[in-house]
C-alpha cells in the first residue's frame, strides 16, 4: 500500500476514536474510522456529527466533512498516511492488531497507539518489519477539548517519526509534549497518587467521596478525583493503574485499589454505564 497525504485511519470507534476522528475532520483530513461492531460504528457516526455541528456555527462548518468520513468494519482498500489505534487498553487486543498493521502497511505509513499506559516498546515488539515507524499519541478525554497530547517514542522509534508526530499534533491545534516510554508516561504517572490517595482516604473513613471532590474542586482542580474517574471510566482508570503497578515491578505507590475493582464487578463504570461513584441515570 502507498500512503495518501492527509488521510487518517482510526481503529476503534469508542470515546477516544470518535474524538480523534472529530478533531481530524475539523482540520480538513479524510478520516476512515474502523470498528468491527456495527452498533459502535453507528453510535460513533452520530456522535461525530453532533460534536462537529455543536462546535461550529452552520456557516463555519465545512459542508464537505461528511464526504471525508467513512465508517467501516475493516480497512481493505484504505491508504492512509497515519493510523491511530484507539482500542481498549490491553495487549491482547493491541498486539495482534499492530502485528497485522505492520505486515499490511509499508514503512511510509506512520502507526500510533493511543495507549495511556502500555509501553510503546512492548507494542513495537510484536511488529518486526518496521518498528521504527511506531509510537504513541496519547490523547486525553474529551479529545476535542483537551489540548495536550503525549508523543511517546519507544526504544525503536526513529527521530523522523517524532518530528512527524509533533507536526501532526500542532496542525490539529493541540499541544504536543514528547514523553519518555516509562510506566504511565508523564500524565498518568503523576495522576496515580491523585486517584489512589483519594481512594484510600475514602476507604479509611477519613472523608466522604463528595467532600473529597469538593475540596479539590474548591482549590482549583476542574474535577475532583471521583468525578474524574467516573468521566474517564472506572474500568479504564483501574486498568491504567494495574499497568503502571506491573511495569514498576509492583511499586507499592501504584498498587490498585479494591474500591475500583468492586465497582467494576458491579458494572458501575462511571458515566458510560449510568452509575459509578455517582449516579447518572
Amino acid at each position: 500500500m502507498t500512503a495518501s497525504s492527509r488521510q487518517l485511519m482510526v481503529i476503534g470507534a469508542g470515546t477516544m476514536g470518535r474524538g480523534i476522528s472529530e478533531v481530524a475532520l475539523r482540520h480538513g483530513w479524510r478520516v476512515h474510522l474502523v470498528d468491527p461492531d456495527a452498533a459502535q460504528r453507528q453510535s460513533a457516526q452520530a456522535s461525530i456529527e453532533k460534536g462537529l455541528t455543536r462546535a461550529a456555527s452552520p456557516e463555519m462548518l465545512d459542508p464537505e466533512w461528511r464526504r471525508r468520513l467513512t465508517v467501516s468494519a475493516d480497512w481493505d482498500g484504505i491508504e492512509p498516511s497515519w493510523v491511530i489505534e484507539a482500542v481498549p487498553e490491553t495487549m491482547a487486543l493491541k498486539g495482534p492488531l499492530f502485528t497485522r498493521l505492520d505486515q499490511e502497511f509499508g514503512p511510509e505509513v506512520w502507526l500510533a497507539s493511543n495507549t495511556s499506559s502500555i509501553a510503546v516498546t512492548e507494542i513495537q515488539g510484536v511488529a518486526r518489519n518496521f518498528p521504527e515507524r511506531i509510537g504513541g499519541l496519547h490523547f486525553f478525554n474529551p479529545v476535542p477539548r483537551m489540548a495536550l497530547v503525549e508523543v511517546i517514542a519507544g526504544m525503536a522509534t526513529k527521530a523522523p517519526y517524532v518530528a512527524a508526530a509533533v507536526e501532526l499534533i500542532r496542525e490539529w491545534d493541540k499541544e504536543p509534549v514528547v514523553a519518555p516510554d516509562r510506566p504511565g508516561f508523564l500524565v498518568n504517572r503523576v495522576a496515580r497518587p491523585y486517584y489512589l490517595e483519594a481512594l484510600r482516604m475514602v476507604d479509611d473513613g477519613i472523608v466522604s467521596l463528595e467532600t473529597c471532590d469538593t475540596i479539590f474542586e474548591g482549590v482549583g482542580f476542574p474535577m475532583g478525583p471521583f468525578r474524574l474517574m467516573d468521566l474517564v471510566g472506572i474500568d479504564v482508570n483501574f486498568a491504567v493503574t494495574e499497568s503502571v503497578f506491573t511495569q514498576t515491578f509492583y511499586d507499592a505507590r501504584y498498587r490498585p485499589h479494591r474500591l475500583q475493582q468492586q465497582k467494576i464487578r458491579l458494572g458501575q463504570l462511571g458515566r458510560k454505564s449510568g452509575r459509578g461513584f455517582y449516579r447518572y441515570d
